[in-house]
């Protein structure tokens, strides 16, 4: 067969599907098969839709480069590249990519499709979390020379910004707040870039780093653990484990079996996704305004396996469903698989914050 005998058979099926639809939704169609069929078409119709465009919105972003995005907040001018441009500009463009991506911030859609849809959402919040750390560290540690250092007034305005609640529909909605915390970092990295303007100053130190590490190691434990209770586990307790004087508020058993509810496994899944997509960026902007202190320490390689490690996350699930099997049976286990890899990362940036410990 010709490539023009195809294109023809093409150019005829496509006309005759048309024809058919010209015709379903005639009037004269709807007065013959009466209401309840009209009405049975629109409701189909509209189902299909929403589908089409859950679907659509349920997609993750793809991955960019913290470099390429750093230069187009800048204008392109490389020499205002400084200490701290790239942390602070891939925080910006994360921050924008939860708000402006397909679908917009799902997170507290009143209205169909957005609020049929759960797993973008937890991947919504994942991210939220890490910028709400993200945001805490720049106030914080990364621009502050001395705990007696005041604080950078348009810092003080981002952090509260992103913590504000995450499903606020509106008086305000959750958007308004979140840009007005881009709009604070932006004016800090318009700041941090103009020597004019020394108040604004990121410093690049080992102390300032491990602190930062030290939010990222509780959250990649937190969710490894999660992950993990997916299947059930029975563990001991080590809450008060190496210390001897150490209290807790009220006693608890020695052993217990923590389990993830089933129905919230593909939760804890995707929040997984969200948190560590956001942490392949900001690890990659720190590896560059942290290089001296990297090259110092000869700890590039480490962060570069924790980036690696965190990419092993974001690997396209085929399943159309979360599966959650048993450890070594027969189907696969989802949350299994991203703790594995989770846990790994976590390691390394413990051995990391270890590293820069070293005098």
């Amino acid at each position: 067969m010709n490539p023009g005998d195809i294109g023809r058979r093409i150019s005829s099926g496509l006309r005759s599907i048309w024809l058919w639809l010209v015709d379903l939704y005639h009037p004269r169609t709807w007065r013959e098969r009466g209401m309840l069929w009209a009405g049975g078409v629109v409701l189909g119709t509209l189902l299909v839709l929403m589908f089409i465009l859950g679907w659509y919105w349920s997609r993750e972003p793809d991955l960019f480069d913290v470099r390429e995005v750093t230069l187009e907040k800048l204008g392109g001018d490389e020499s205002r590249m400084v200490t701290g441009t790239v942390t602070v500009a891939t925080t910006i463009h994360v921050a924008e990519t939860l708000l402006d991506k397909p679908g917009g911030y799902l997170s507290n859609d009143v209205m169909p499709p957005g609020v049929l849809l759960d797993n973008i959402p937890n991947w919504e919040y994942g991210v939220v979390v890490q910028l709400r750390d993200m945001a805490r560290a720049l106030r914080n540690d990364f621009s502050r020379s001395q705990s007696q250092s005041i604080e950078d007034k348009d810092l003080i305005i981002a952090e509260p910004q992103f913590n504000f609640d995450t499903d606020s529909w509106m008086f305000p909605p959750t958007e308004r707040e979140y840009r007005k915390g881009i709009a604070a970092l932006e004016r800090y990295l318009n700041r941090l870039s103009d020597p004019t303007q020394p108040d604004a100053q990121f410093y690049a130190r080992a102390d300032n780093l491990r602190e930062w590490l030290v939010l990222v190691e509780k959250r990649l434990g937190s969710l490894s653990q999660r992950l993990s209770a997916s299947v059930g586990q029975l563990r001991e307790n080590t809450d008060l484990a190496g210390d001897p004087a150490a209290r807790q508020s009220t006693r608890a058993p020695g052993r217990m079996v923590v389990r993830t509810p089933w129905l919230e496994i593909d939760d804890v899944f995707y929040e997984a996704r969200g948190a560590t997509w956001a942490l392949i960026h900001m690890m990659k902007a720190v590896e560059i305004d942290f290089d001296g202190v990297l090259t110092k320490k000869n700890a590039h390689a480490s962060l570069r396996q924790i980036i690696r490690e965190l990419e092993g996350t974001q690997q396209p699930v085929w399943s159309p469903i979360i599966l959650n099997g048993s450890g070594f049976g027969l189907v696969a286990n989802h949350s299994l698989v991203m703790a594995s890899y989770i846990s790994r990362a976590n390691a390394a940036v413990i051995d990391l914050r270890n590293l820069l410990e070293q005098g």
